[in-house]
């Protein structure tokens, strides 16, 4: 049986796309799914004209993106009906995805890198641009493909391009990930964690920004706060109040979230809740709780 020596090259590219696709779109399970098209269309072109692509890795990511820029426009209108407030799908670190699976090899961990440009802050803020501009300023700023290439991608020029990513980076302004420690982050969602345990309202309003939001996506799915809860007291009453209340039986458990640490509620051995939170100093300015268990699953 022989071996089609392309065939590694072209299948070694699935990695690479995944992360450019989730950057995209913020959605894993759309991800895969815009990856797995482009893969469709490589293979449903006949030999010949696979062998006249010079570059299959080029080519795959000039279908997987276009695919793309289709979603990212359907995806507006879509949101636009979306029951309660829309969040980006939530990644949990390798390893949770390893104790769930007990296979390394089919960990879709093995496909994302949880970097700065997953942090949920970061996708949220991708989430206010154009479909052009996200495309662009991802492709440009974080993968540093050249304009050149961007533009053939995109099908504009190179100095437009350059002037969607411009006004992508505007986009970003002061949403960028928090740079302070690892350790300094852990320890501020872990004192959360034990006041919220505790229903202590003023160890909470402690820990967070004046002027912090809450956000909780429940896709209609689930109860969830249909519109953001804003200023530290009123998030602090609302988790120790009614609304926060947890379930007799729930579990509250240090994880980490795209990359950085956040918090996941287990309750009857599944994952009903997971919260990303973003920071300033050593205070919580955003909490973003995911219930929506379509956005679970992988963390079940």
């Amino acid at each position: 049986m022989t071996t089609d020596p392309d065939l590694s090259a072209v299948t070694g590219e699935r990695t690479r796309l995944t992360n450019l696709a989730y950057r995209f779109l913020g959605s894993l399970a759309e991800a895969e799914d815009a990856v797995q098209e482009a893969y469709t269309r490589w293979y449903a072109m006949p030999r010949q004209k696979q062998e006249a692509v010079e570059s299959p890795g080029a080519w795959l990511t000039t279908v997987a993106s276009r695919v793309c820029l289709d979603v990212l426009g359907s995806a507006r209108a879509r949101r636009e009906s979306y029951v309660g407030q829309w969040v980006p799908e939530p990644l949990p670190d390798r390893t949770e995805w390893m104790n769930a699976t007990g296979d390394a090899g089919a960990d879709p961990a093995d496909r994302v890198t949880l970097d700065e440009s997953v942090d949920m802050a970061f996708l949220v803020v991708l989430e206010t641009m154009t479909p052009a501009e996200r495309v662009a300023f991802i492709l440009h700023d974080v993968f540093r493909y050249p304009f050149a290439e961007v533009a053939g991608i995109l099908g504009r020029t190179p100095a437009a391009c350059r002037q969607l990513a411009a006004s992508a980076r505007r986009r970003i302004g002061t949403a960028s990930p928090d740079p302070g420690p690892a350790a300094g982050r852990s320890a501020v969602i872990r004192d959360f964690k034990r006041a919220w345990e505790a229903k202590d309202v003023a160890a909470l309003v402690g820990l967070l920004d004046p002027g912090a939001t809450m956000i909780a996506d429940g896709g209609g799915l689930v109860s969830a706060v249909p519109h953001p809860v804003v200023g530290a007291e009123r998030i602090a009453r609302y988790l120790t109040g009614t609304g926060g209340r947890s379930t007799p039986g729930m579990t509250l458990l240090e994880r980490t979230v795209n990359g950085r640490p956040g918090l996941v509620a287990r309750f009857g051995g599944s994952t009903v809740t997971v919260a990303a939170f973003g920071l300033t100093g050593d205070r919580i300015t955003h909490i973003w709780a995911v219930r929506n268990p379509e956005k679970l699953r992988i963390w079940n």
